[in-house]
This record gives C-alpha cells, structure tokens and sequence, in this order.
C-alpha cells in the first residue's frame, strides 16, 4: 500500500465520510480507502472488544444468472471445487477459483439467495477487489451457460466484533435470523440491504450490501452508535492474520494450489470423489499424496515483527521458505505471521528461525488461528 493516492484511482460511496472521519487514505486494490483513522492497534482492539466499521466497497460483488439453479451450479462447479449443490436458500459458502495446474486464481464467498429474494437460477458471489475483472473474464471464458454481472452500483461495508449484533438489532431484526455465513434480505431502518453474517476479523460480524445512494446514510447510522468506530485496512490486516485468514496475493496466488495453502475445507467431499472442476487431476492427486509445502502459522520470540518475504531457515541455518504474512499481533500480544514451510517442517511446535534484515529471529510452527474465532452459529 502506497501513501498519497494519485487522482485516477478509484473511489468508494464512502470516499467523503472517510476524509472528514479522519481516515489517511492509501492505494489498495485501484482504490483510495483508508488505512487507519485514530490509530491501527487502538482500532483492531476495539474490534475484539465492541465493533467496528470497515468500508469493503471496493470488492467485487458479482450476480451470476442461469436458467435454472441446476445449470447455475454445475456452472460454478466446473470453476470451484466446493459442493455448491449441498447450499440451502440463504446459506454461504467460502471457496477457491482455479486454473488446469490446481492454482488459485482468487478466493471468494458464493451465496445462494434466500428463498423469494431472487428468480432460480440466480446465485451471489464476492471476490476480491484486486481480481475481481480478471475473475469475471475468468469464469465467462470456460462458461457458456450463465451470465455473470458485475455490480458497481452497490457499496459493501462490514460491521464487526463481539458486539455487532447488539448494534444492529437496534434497526432490524437480521441478527435474530442469521447465523455464521447464511445471508438474507433486510430492512435497516429503511435502508434496503442484502446482509451476511461471516467475519475477515475472527470476530461475530455482519456484510451490508446496499446501493451506492445509501451508503453514507447507513455509515452515519451505525458510528453515530456510541459502541462502533470507524476502523480502516490495517486493522483488518492484523486482525484477519489473528484469525488465521489468507490475503489472497499474500498467503495464495495461481502458483498455489488450495491443499499447500491448507485450505482443505474449501474442496467438498463430493467434489473430491466427483472431480469435475478445472485443475481436479492436479488438485486430487495432492489430496491422495499430500503437498510438498504447507501454509502453517508461525509464532516468533519476542516482540519484533517478521515481515512478508522474510526468509525462514530451519536449525541448521538452511533456507526453507518464506513469511508470506506477518506483524505484531495486539490481541495475542506476540510476533506471529503465516508462511510457506516443507511439509515434513510443517508440524505445530517445530522450530524455525525467520531472517530479519540480517539478523535471526527464532520461532516455531504454531496452531491457528492465533485467537479463538468467535463467529455465532445457529442451529
């Protein structure tokens, strides 16, 4: 992320709110957003303890329309390798985008609408802001039975932590309905919004999808709350990598397929008996023979922060990867970060060493997510 953002980059609903809120303003994903505001670490901290506001606008929100919902879903299931037909109405589903070699191509949330929100047929899908034209030319080349729209009318912003719920229970009764990652249609205090319940912070959280016209009523809305502030990209940062979350472009690209990346829960098991999605040879064969690396977590020795590229070496000082996420964690009070080891080095506890500027920093493979996550599941 660069200071400064140059005049030609993109600008959310939400662009005016974060200049008077404060928000110093930075270049992420072709967009001006705001990085912090009263400060990163007051910010993520206020998040495990009551809830913030985070402006996500700039992700890609994308409609994807088929005749009918058995087409729609073999469609997105020649793309993904997640069981899509198991999703009920209303019901979400996070999972991976993948090229012939088994490379991830980006991430994404797919949703199937509520009943009576949308015809058969029509499914939801997030993805990251970064990719998310390289996705939709992506998905469209391979797919000749469904169309896929993007929306950049809507603005997208996240309200998360402990507290969420009781926030927006003052102005709908969505958080009475929902549980972690089902989605519905609501009403917030007048407000027409498509609201999800997942988390990019490990915390219980809420996704509003609403038209670019009300996004700023709906921001002023929520921090006029006395429990909710405004809270910008570095606070997201650190508080996902608490969580144990990929940044895609970080932790995964399309040189990674989703068993090294220990993402195994976004590969169905039908889907792995099945196969039937792009990559599925090279996907299933490391499923069978296991990866030669894994992402793992990785907890360091005092208080400096192991930044991304920094490299790992093992006890006798030979390379073995590299840090591809990686800070000072406030709420586990610990230097921690995510990277690339050979499996074999891949179990919790087994010593590695990460080299900053020159110097070593001794650690060890370790369990995450770093904090417990907190989501709220409904039965």
């Amino acid at each position: 992320m660069a200071e400064d953002p140059a005049t030609e980059l993109k600008r959310t609903a939400l662009y005016d709110r974060h200049v008077a809120a404060g928000g110093r303003m930075v270049e992420f994903g072709g967009y001006a957003l705001p990085v912090q505001y009263s400060g990163i670490v007051a910010e993520h901290n206020h998040t495990r303890s009551a809830a913030s506001l985070f402006d996500v606008s700039h992700m890609g929100q994308v409609v994807i329309t088929g005749p009918d919902h058995g087409t729609t879903i073999a469609a997105l299931e020649t793309l993904t390798p997640a069981d899509l037909a198991s999703l009920a109405p209303g019901e979400m589903r996070y999972t991976v985008l993948l090229n012939p070699q088994g490379g991830i191509e980006d991430d994404l949330i797919v949703t199937r609408p509520a009943e009576g929100q949308a015809a058969d047929g029509v499914m939801f899908i997030v993805v990251n802001a970064a990719r998310k034209h390289h996705d939709l030319a992506y998905m469209q080349n391979p797919v000749r039975t469904v169309t896929f729209e993007l929306r950049d009318e809507l603005a997208l912003v996240a309200l998360q932590g402990p507290r969420a719920a009781e926030v927006l229970g003052k102005h709908c009764d969505i958080s009475d309905r929902l549980g972690f990652m089902q989605a519905a249609p609501a009403t917030i205090s007048g407000i027409s919004a498509n609201v999800s319940r997942s988390g990019y912070t490990g915390e219980d959280g809420f996704e509003i999808s609403i038209a670019n016209a009300d996004a700023a009523a709906l921001f002023d809305l929520l921090v006029a709350d006395a429990l909710v502030e405004p809270a910008g990209l570095g606070a997201r940062d650190s508080l996902r990598l608490e969580a144990g979350l990929c940044l895609y472009g970080h932790d995964m690209d399309d040189n990674i397929d989703p068993v090294s990346a220990n993402l195994l829960f976004a590969i169905g098991k039908r889907r792995r008996a099945e196969g039937g999605f792009i990559g599925a040879g090279n996907v299933i064969e490391r499923l069978a023979k296991g990866a030669d690396t894994r992402r793992v977590g990785l907890r360091f020795e005092g208080r400096q922060p192991v930044r991304e590229g920094a490299e790992l070496v093992d006890e006798n000082g030979t390379a073995i990867g590299r840090v591809t996420s990686g800070t000072f964690a406030p709420t586990a009070q610990a230097s921690i970060a995510m990277g690339y080891v050979p499996a074999a080095l891949a179990a919790e506890g087994t010593p590695v060493t990460a080299m900053v500027r020159g110097k070593p920093v001794p650690g060890a493979v370790a369990k995450m997510p770093f904090v417990p996550q907190r989501y709220v599941r409904k039965q």
